[in-house]
C-alpha cells in the first residue's frame, strides 16, 4: 500500500502546489493589473504562468522523485534525475527569456503611448527588438551549455575546450569574420540611430519601408510587395536614402516638356487650384518655373510638398495627370510636337560641285539631278 501512495503523494503533491501556486500568481497580477492602468507589465506577466509552472512542478518532482519506493525508480534513478534536471534548466531559460521579453515589450508599449514623435518611437522599437533577441541568444547559449555539462562526458570535453579556447578562437574570428561584422553592424544601427523599423528608404534603387531588423540581416518591404533582404553591414559601409530622418516631411518636383508657346502664368494659377482640390497636399509651400529650354521644348518645374513619402507620390501623380489633361483640352499648341518642312534644295552651281558634272550628263540609278537640269527620257 505504501508503494502505490508515495507515487501519488509525491507526483499529485507536485501538480496540486503547482496549480495553486499558478493561480495564486495570476490572481495577484489580475490585481495589480486592475489597479494599475497605466502600464501593461502586469498584464504581460500573465504570459509568463506556464514556465512558471513547468519549472515549479519540475524542482519539487526533482527534489521529492527519490522518495518513491518502487523498483522502477530505483533501477533508473541517475537516469529519470538527468532528465528532471534537463527539463528544469530548459524551462528556467523559458521562464527567463518570457519575463525578459515581458519587460522589453512594457517598456515600449510605455514610451509609445507617451511619445508623440514616431522618429523616437521607431528608434527605441529597433533597439528593443534587438535587445530582446540579444537576450535570447545568450540566455539559450547558457541553458545548452549547462544542459550539456550535466553529462559526465561533456565535462572532460569541456576541461579540454577550455585549454585550447585561445586558438580556436583565433580560427573561428578568422572564420566568422563576416558575420562577427554583420553582429557588431547590427548593434550599431540599434544604437547609432542609422536606420530604424518603419523608415522609408532607398537602397540599390529600391524604394521601400524597414520592416524587420535582426543582428544580421535587414529586411525592406517594396513599394510593391516584394521583400529585399541584405545584411546590416550594407547600411554601414555604403550610402543610403533615408526620407524618415530629420523628420518624414517631403518635398516633390513634376517636370513637363512643353511647347515654347505654353501659358506659364495659367499654369500656375491651375497648379493652385489641383492643389486646392487634393487632399494629399500638406499646403506647406508649391511653386512652377521654367527650368530649362532647348530649341523645341521648355522644362517646366512644379514643385509640391507632403506629409510624408506615400503622400507625396500621389500628390506628384495628380499633378502630373491633371495639368497634362487640362494643357490637352484647353491649351493643345502648348504641347510639344515635332515640326517639319520639305528641304530646300541648294543652287544649281552648287548642286554640280556636290555630285559631280559625269553624273548630271549620264544620271545612273541612285543619283538625283536637280529639277532644271532633269534629264529627259523621251525624244523630242
Amino acid at each position: 500500500m505504501e508503494n502505490v501512495l508515495r507515487p501519488l503523494l509525491v507526483v499529485g503533491g507536485s501538480l496540486i502546489i503547482t496549480l495553486l501556486v499558478g493561480w495564486l500568481v495570476d490572481l495577484l497580477l489580475r490585481r495589480a493589473d486592475s489597479r494599475h492602468h497605466e502600464t501593461p507589465l502586469w498584464g504581460l506577466l500573465r504570459l509568463c504562468r506556464p514556465p512558471l509552472q513547468v519549472v515549479l512542478c519540475t524542482a519539487l518532482l526533482r527534489a521529492s522523485f527519490g522518495q518513491i519506493k518502487l523498483d522502477v525508480v530505483r533501477d533508473h534513478r541517475a537516469g529519470i534525475g538527468q532528465v528532471l534536471t534537463l527539463v528544469l534548466i530548459a524551462a528556467s531559460a523559458w521562464l527567463v527569456i518570457r519575463v525578459a521579453a515581458t519587460v522589453v515589450q512594457s517598456s515600449y508599449a510605455r514610451y509609445a503611448t507617451s511619445t508623440r514623435d514616431p522618429a523616437r518611437v521607431r528608434r527605441v522599437r529597433t533597439q528593443v527588438t534587438l535587445i530582446q533577441r540579444v537576450v535570447t541568444a545568450v540566455v539559450a547559449t547558457v541553458a545548452i551549455a549547462a544542459m550539456l555539462l550535466t553529462f559526465p562526458a561533456m565535462r572532460t570535453v569541456g576541461t579540454s575546450m577550455l585549454a585550447s579556447a585561445g586558438v580556436i578562437g583565433i580560427v573561428a574570428g578568422v572564420a566568422a569574420q563576416s558575420t562577427l561584422g554583420n553582429l557588431f553592424a547590427g548593434f550599431q544601427i540599434a544604437f547609432g540611430d542609422m536606420v530604424r523599423i518603419g523608415d522609408t528608404v532607398v537602397v540599390d534603387g529600391e524604394w521601400g519601408t524597414v520592416e524587420e531588423i535582426t543582428l544580421t540581416f535587414l529586411a525592406v518591404r517594396t513599394w510593391d510587395e516584394r521583400r529585399i533582404t541584405m545584411p546590416v553591414s550594407y547600411f554601414t559601409s555604403r550610402p543610403f536614402e533615408n526620407w524618415s530622418r530629420g523628420g518624414v516631411q517631403m518635398t516633390g518636383t513634376v517636370f513637363l516638356q512643353l511647347d515654347h508657346s505654353a501659358p506659364i502664368a495659367a499654369m500656375r494659377e491651375k497648379l493652385r487650384d489641383i492643389l486646392g482640390e487634393c487632399a494629399a497636399w500638406d499646403g506647406r509651400d508649391w511653386s512652377l518655373a521654367v527650368t530649362n529650354t532647348t530649341p523645341t521644348t521648355i522644362e517646366v518645374r512644379a514643385v509640391v510638398t507632403a506629409k510624408d513619402a506615400d503622400d507625396i507620390w500621389t500628390v506628384r501623380c495628380a499633378v502630373r495627370e491633371q495639368m497634362i489633361g487640362w494643357l490637352r483640352d484647353h491649351h493643345p499648341y502648348a504641347l510639344p510636337r515635332v515640326v517639319t518642312s520639305p528641304a530646300a534644295l541648294p543652287p544649281g552651281d552648287h548642286w554640280r560641285e556636290l555630285t559631280g558634272a559625269e553624273s548630271l550628263r549620264t544620271p545612273s540609278v541612285g543619283h538625283l539631278a536637280p529639277p532644271d537640269k532633269a534629264p529627259r527620257t523621251g525624244r523630242g
